[in-house]
């Protein structure tokens, strides 16, 4: 049986192969999942539960220990949109909340979300304090648009109890460190 020729003479051509390209998996054959869990910088985890948006406000879990996944934002894995995931930092009743860390978070840091047997982890790429009343319009924390990414959004700045809370909110954006597995 006569062989595939390679060259154009009769000699074999000896050239390097390039090697191989990995392909990646199509958005339709990634692992999406709902996070169950939230693990930070130094191994300190959370429970997430879904939270839905009534009237017009992301309505977290109110132990301030457990943090909420925008049920309206992509799942992780997902090919784009963003994780929303958002928490107290603190409460007149509970105390300290789970993202009173979110104020150590730097950029270059870790974060993972898993479920079940699932889990991604994320690199922070950007820290940053956002107006309380820019944040849904001007931060574009909430966007569902472009390449996928994690964010992370607590309370922060100065503290007014006549206005009912804080000044300003800290946005933690992170990208994704390949696929969800």
């Amino acid at each position: 049986m006569p062989g595939i020729s390679t060259s154009k003479g009769d000699a074999p051509d000896h050239s390097p192969v390039a090697p191989a390209r990995q392909g990646r998996p199509a958005a339709s054959q990634r692992i999406q999942f709902i996070p169950e869990h939230l693990t930070l910088p130094g191994n300190a985890g959370a429970a997430v539960h879904p939270a839905a948006t009534v009237d017009g406000l992301l309505r977290v879990p109110e132990n301030v220990r457990h943090v909420g996944w925008w049920d309206g934002s992509a799942r992780a894995g997902e090919a784009f949109g963003s994780t929303v995931i958002a928490g107290h930092v603190d409460s007149d009743t509970y105390g300290i909340g789970f993202f009173a860390r979110l104020l150590r978070i730097k950029v270059g840091d870790t974060v993972t979300l898993r479920a079940d047997s699932h889990r991604l982890r994320y690199r922070v790429t950007s820290v940053k304090k956002v107006d309380k009343r820019a944040l849904a319009t001007k931060s574009q924390a909430f966007q569902q648009t472009g390449p996928h990414r994690l964010v992370l959004i607590t309370c922060t700045g100065n503290f007014h109890r006549d206005r009912g809370g804080y000044d300003s909110h800290l946005v933690v954006v992170a990208e994704p460190l390949g696929l969800a597995r």
